[in-house]
């Protein structure tokens, strides 16, 4: 093995696996160092987006279906369990060998830590060797945060989204833990499935982030489905029982007696934290901030200037499609102009997947009565929209917040059928600083999702 590189990429993820890619294409020798080999490719297609939202599909048509009995939804389950895994083993053989059939990339399978700012150790399988670089990139992501709770770690029902994802039989009862947006796709999902689902969230305030009424309308449709969602509920053990499941004791908030709920799952959604403990970064010098994220500048370079560091393992928005920005950023300094910053993200829209999915990009009506605009409102159902009916999907509720002064578009939420396809379209309207009336007034196919925009931005006049 050839222990000199250009450059070494720690992490198999979509900024660095895109970045080996560029630089293999410009003439350099890439070493792409990968922990695990059922990582190939990074979170998102192994973890994360691709198996949860394979699962999220294939959920709305077991709501549809309606079976019978529980055995006919763990049967159906386990096959969406299966055809997830078929999807996943695909796309990771795939990466796997978009780079190392590669000639100037090096795919090694081991657990990497610095020796110093140039020098990596990789302690593979059957040896440990020592790689040097003139250019070095952390791309390790974040990992699930454990919560101290009582029983938690002892407990063999206690799963996190990669490994209840893993699970060939159907809960009957799951309890998530976190009521955030993770939480909530997963309680979606299961609900979907035929799970009894309860949410224990220890927040006292329902998706805090959006606006209320965008919010009570997600919680009305996700308590249709069956979910019972508990706010303030602060965990406190968790205890399995003999012969088979567990129970988690949460006290609510002002109770003065903890209650018990009976599980065969429990989800932890309590959030991610970069992972950087094993990476040994003392000893290159790399600064971290007190979470354990990557400290980075404007053009994601570390305090070490040939360290870079990108994707979720930096801190901040931990998506897919951030990473493989990150990856253009880094490409545009070593072989453009060097201009590309992370200044020039604005109105990066997001998605959740439940179902129907709710997806938003700049500011809710609260956050641009806070920054001082003055504002335009407009909000429709759903229902009044003819494709969602034709899809008997009429869910949910769209929203724009506008500039009263400019007609320019400060936000829009969209909780409905498809909203992650057309966020999208919003996004490119703010983007390049056109007027809602250009959106308004936009000639779309029919039926379909997008031509709402002319009805919702048509109630702005």
């Amino acid at each position: 093995m050839n222990n000199n590189y250009d450059a070494i990429i720690i992490g198999f993820g979509k900024g660095g696996k895109t970045l080996a890619g560029a630089m293999e294409r410009q003439g350099w020798k890439v070493a792409m160092i990968e922990q695990s080999d059922k990582m190939y490719g990074g979170t998102c297609i192994n973890i994360a987006c691709i198996p949860s939202k394979s699962l999220a599909y294939q959920s709305k048509y077991a709501a549809f279906l309606n079976p019978n009995s529980f055995e006919d939804q763990n049967a159906y389950y386990t096959q969406a369990i299966s055809e997830k895994n078929e999807l996943v083993s695909f796309l990771r053989t795939k990466n796997y060998h978009n780079l190392s059939d590669k000639e100037g990339i090096t795919v090694i399978t081991g657990k990497a830590s610095f020796i110093s700012s140039h020098e990596i150790k990789v302690e593979m399988k059957d040896e440990t060797v020592q790689l040097t670089a003139e250019r070095i990139f952390i791309n390790t992501g974040a990992t699930p945060i454990v919560p101290n709770i009582q029983g938690i770690h002892a407990s063999k029902y206690v799963y996190d989204s990669t490994t209840l994802m893993d699970k060939t039989e159907l809960p009957k009862h799951l309890v998530i833990i976190g009521g955030g947006y993770i939480g909530l796709e997963f309680a979606s999902m299961y609900a979907n499935y035929g799970s009894d689902v309860t949410v224990l969230d220890g927040a006292e305030v329902f998706l805090k982030r959006e606006d209320r009424d965008i919010a009570k309308g997600v919680l009305k449709t996700l308590e249709g489905k069956g979910i019972r969602y508990i706010s303030g509920a602060q965990v406190q053990t968790v205890q399995d029982k003999k012969p088979d499941g567990t129970q988690v004791i949460y006290l609510r908030s002002g109770a003065d007696q903890p209650e018990t709920l009976e599980a065969d799952a429990i989800l932890l959604a309590t959030g991610r934290k970069p992972n950087t403990e094993e990476l040994n970064l003392a000893q290159a010098g790399v600064a971290v901030n007190e979470k354990g994220a990557i400290q980075v500048d404007e053009h994601l370079k570390t305090n070490i200037p040939h360290i870079w560091a990108i994707g979720d393992v930096k801190g901040g928005p931990q998506f897919t499609y951030v990473s493989l920005d990150d990856f253009r950023i880094i490409k545009d300094q070593l072989f453009g102009a060097g201009k590309r910053s992370t200044k020039d993200r604005v109105n990066i829209p997001y998605s959740v997947f439940i179902d129907p999915p709710l997806s938003r990009v700049g500011l809710s009506e609260d956050e641009a009565i806070e920054q001082g605009y003055e504002i335009k409102i407009a909000k429709m159902p759903v229902a009044a929209s003819p494709r969602a009916r034709l899809m008997k999907e009429t869910q949910g509720v769209l929203k724009a917040v506008v500039d009263a002064k400019t007609d320019q578009i400060l936000g829009c939420t969209l909780f409905c059928t498809e909203s992650s396809e057309i966020i999208n379209i919003v996004q490119i309207f703010m983007q390049t600083g056109q007027n809602y009336t250009l959106l308004r007034d936009q000639i779309f196919t029919h039926p379909t999702m997008s031509e709402v925009f002319n009805d919702l931005f048509g109630q702005m006049e």
